[in-house]
C-alpha cells in the first residue's frame, strides 16, 4: 500500500468520524475504490456549453462511475486512453475554486487539466485562436483607494503588509468622456494570499502570477502543429484559420468583460491574451496543492473590441469550444507520449 493510499484512507476515516453528514459513508467508499485505480488526469470544466463536446468526443471513454459529491458530479473514465475524472464547476471563480479543491483534496491525481472559451484582450491574436498562457492572475482582487489620495499615498492598511502598490492600479478619471476628475479615484490591483500545503500553515504568501507547470507548458509547444476547425457551418466561417499558440499570460475575475476601454487598458498593463472567469481559481488551488496543471482557453470574443468579430460570443461560442475540447485531447495524446518515452 502506497504512501497516497495511506494518507487518504486515514484522511477517509476521520472524515466519517467527524462528520459522517459532510459526505456520506457510502460515497467515501466511492471514493476510496476509485482512488485504487488511480491516478488520473483532472479535467476542470467551467460550463455546460464546454463539457458536452467532450462527452461527445470519440476519445472520450466513459465508465460506469460517477460519484456526487457537494453538488458536484465527477464522472470517471478515458480520454485519449488515460484514465481521466472530468467535474463541471460553473461559473466564475468561486465556482471554479471549490471545485479543484474538492478534486485535488478526494482524488488520486496526477495533474489537472483546464479548458474552456474566454474573451481576446491580445491585438495579435483572433476569435477562434486557442491561447496556452505560461502565467495566471486574478485581477479582481483589489484596495480601492480614497478619493484625493493618489500614488504616492500609501494605501489602507498597506504598512502591515495586507496591501501594496507594486503591481499597479486604474485610474477611472482617464477614462472619462471629458477630462475631470472622477470620485472613483484609483483601484490598486493585489496579489492573493496563498497557504501551500508545504509551507507553515497561517502564515501567509503572496503571488499574483500563478505559473502553469512547466513541463506541461514545454509539451504544449507541440500542439501548434494541430489544425483547427475554421467553420461552424457551410456558409459561416471565422475570418482567419484558427491557431493554436502558447502565451504569456491570461487573467481571471468574476465579471464578464465586454469592453473595449478596459480591454486595452489591461492588455496595454499586464499583457494579457485571454480573459475570462476561472482559471486563475483552479491555478490558485493547484498552485498551493503542488499539483501539475495546465489551462487552454479558445477565445470566442474580443471582450469589447475589434469590429467585424466584435460581440460575437453567442455566435462563436459552439466553434470555440469544440475547438477547445481538440486541442485538451490532442494535449493528452502528447502528454501519454512523453510518458512512454520518459519509461
Amino acid at each position: 500500500m502506497d504512501d497516497f493510499r495511506v494518507l487518504l484512507l486515514v484522511g477517509l476515516s476521520l472524515l466519517v468520524v467527524i462528520s459522517e453528514a459532510a459526505i456520506p459513508t457510502k460515497t467515501l467508499r466511492q471514493i476510496d475504490k476509485a482512488n485504487r485505480d488511480g491516478p488520473y488526469l483532472g479535467l476542470v470544466i467551467p460550463n455546460q456549453f464546454e463539457l458536452n463536446p467532450l462527452l461527445q468526443h470519440p476519445s472520450y471513454k466513459p465508465s460506469n462511475l460517477t460519484i456526487d459529491v457537494s453538488g458536484r458530479l465527477f464522472r470517471f473514465g478515458t480520454v485519449a486512453g488515460q484514465k481521466a475524472i472530468l467535474v463541471m464547476t460553473g461559473l466564475a471563480m468561486v465556482n471554479a475554486g471549490i471545485t479543484t479543491q474538492l478534486l485535488v483534496t478526494l482524488f488520486n491525481l496526477k495533474g489537472v487539466i483546464h479548458y474552456g472559451i474566454a474573451g481576446n484582450a491580445d491585438p495579435s491574436l483572433h476569435i477562434g485562436d486557442v491561447a496556452i498562457p505560461q502565467y495566471w492572475s486574478h485581477s479582481a482582487l483589489w484596495n480601492w483607494q480614497r478619493y484625493g489620495d493618489g500614488p504616492e499615498n500609501p494605501l489602507a492598511l498597506e504598512a502591515g503588509g495586507d496591501y501594496t502598490r507594486d503591481i499597479g492600479y486604474i485610474k477611472f478619471a482617464n477614462y472619462s468622456t471629458k477630462p475631470t476628475d472622477n470620485f472613483l479615484n484609483n483601484v490598486w490591483y493585489q496579489p492573493e494570499e496563498v497557504f501551500p500545503i508545504d509551507g507553515t500553515p497561517e502564515e501567509r504568501q503572496h503571488i499574483f502570477w500563478v505559473p502553469v507547470d512547466p513541463h506541461y507548458f514545454n509539451l504544449a509547444k507541440k500542439l501548434e502543429e494541430v489544425t483547427l476547425e475554421k467553420c461552424l457551418n457551410a456558409t459561416l466561417c471565422l475570418t482567419y484559420p484558427p491557431k493554436i499558440t502558447r502565451v504569456a499570460r491570461g487573467t481571471s475575475a468574476s465579471i464578464y468583460v465586454d469592453n473595449a476601454a478596459y480591454r486595452s487598458f489591461i492588455y496595454d498593463k499586464f499583457e494579457v491574451s485571454p480573459v475570462e472567469m476561472e482559471s486563475a481559481a483552479v491555478a490558485l488551488i493547484c498552485h498551493q496543492q503542488r499539483v501539475p496543471f495546465i489551462t487552454f482557453r479558445a477565445l470566442s470574443d474580443l471582450a469589447g473590441g475589434g469590429t467585424e468579430e466584435s460581440n460575437e460570443a453567442d455566435t462563436f461560442t459552439p466553434l470555440a469550444a469544440t475547438n477547445s475540447v481538440e486541442v485538451v485531447v490532442q494535449f493528452i495524446n502528447i502528454l501519454s507520449q512523453s510518458l512512454v518515452e520518459y519509461e
